[in-house]
């Protein structure tokens, strides 16, 4: 059988490379030869090795926003001896696709925006009223011209090895496996300020959870590290404070032991769902009806406030009601109805 050789130009952020899986495994399910390779921030690699229809994780070295024009002819040219069949973008933006046409992809598929002709020779118009969902625009681009998608969707799914998350657990001290049930924090959301519930919130529902025998583990990256100090501060420093501590391969194995996750809209809410966890998720500037998270055990909690969803980083308003006005009490009554997780 002729192997299928795609190059995926992969998204920019944690949440949306988890949602690409639902496309990697259609290609799969469609072409069961085909060899996937995606180009992405060396950060995500760890991401993509946890997700086995991915056969290489190849580097980008270019930040968010950076034209590199000369690197990404580079980076195309070294490319065309893998000898891909298709090349499949799923960023919008003009930069996104130089890559596969420096690589002389012969089939580059995309949807139409950012003056693209050209670049790509498989351009589409995106109807978004019939794909409202973004693993429905992903894996739409997997597909012939104006094919229906089959449902149901196959959603993310995260493997996790067993060895590596032991070796995680030492390098961190933890031990859960003998001792209390974990309810995993995520406090952070890389978008900015108007999808994060205040941490001094998350801390009353953390309170409530360690009173009842709960242990609290916090997750984030780097930049969440002031949320979860914010956190410990106000729990007397009862939780296990990971934020910044951890590579993102660590986190999510370590993250697959919880019972429960209370997250806002992140990439780490993606990464839960696709783990099969437990969920309540907080929505506060965004809308669960574009990127839900893709479980049934989920819990979505949103005011749904006539300014939102506002999709904005910082709330155009000043006042962030869809967030402050969502109080702890009503999360902890989500976390223990019968129905949720």
């Amino acid at each position: 059988m002729e192997t299928h050789k795609i190059l995926i130009i992969g998204p920019g952020w944690i949440g949306d490379m988890v949602m690409a899986q639902s496309l990697f495994k259609q290609l799969k399910q469609n072409h069961p030869s085909a060899e996937i390779d995606v180009l992405a921030p060396k950060f995500m690699h760890a991401l993509l090795a946890h997700m086995p229809e991915v056969h290489q994780a190849l580097p980008m070295p270019l930040t968010h926003g950076e034209l590199g024009l000369l690197t990404r002819y580079r980076i195309g040219k070294r490319l065309r001896k893998n000898a891909y069949q298709q090349a499949i973008i799923l960023p919008n933006s003009f930069k996104s696709a130089l890559i596969p046409f420096f690589a002389r992809v012969p089939k580059r598929t995309g949807w139409r925006g950012e003056w693209r002709y050209g670049l790509l020779n498989d351009l589409r118009p995106l109807d978004k009223k019939r794909y409202p969902l973004m693993i429905e625009r992903f894996m739409a681009l997997g597909l012939p011209k104006n094919a229906e998608l089959i449902k149901p969707y196959p959603h993310p799914k995260l493997t996790v090895d067993a060895k590596q998350t032991y070796a995680a657990l030492k390098k961190h001290n933890l031990q859960p496996l003998n001792t209390a049930p974990i309810l995993a924090l995520c406090p952070g959301a890389a978008f900015g300020s108007s999808k994060r519930w205040p941490p001094k919130y998350f801390a009353e529902v953390a309170k409530h959870k360690l009173n009842q025998g709960f242990q609290i583990w916090i997750f984030g990256s780097e930049n969440d590290e002031p949320l979860a100090q914010t956190i410990q501060e106000n729990t007397q420093h009862r939780c296990m404070n990971l934020a910044g501590k951890t590579t993102l391969g660590e986190a999510i194995d370590l993250l697959s032991l919880s019972q429960i996750v209370l997250s806002n809209d992140s990439g780490l809410m993606h990464i839960a769902s696709a783990l099969n966890l437990p969920l309540v998720v907080i929505y506060g500037s965004s809308s669960p009806k574009f990127t839900p998270p893709l479980t049934q055990s989920v819990k979505i909690l949103s005011l749904n406030l006539e300014c939102s969803p506002c999709f904005k980083r910082e709330c155009p308003l000043k006042h962030e009601k869809c967030l402050r006005d969502l109080k702890p009490a009503m999360v902890i009554n989500a976390l223990k109805e019968p129905n949720t997780p």
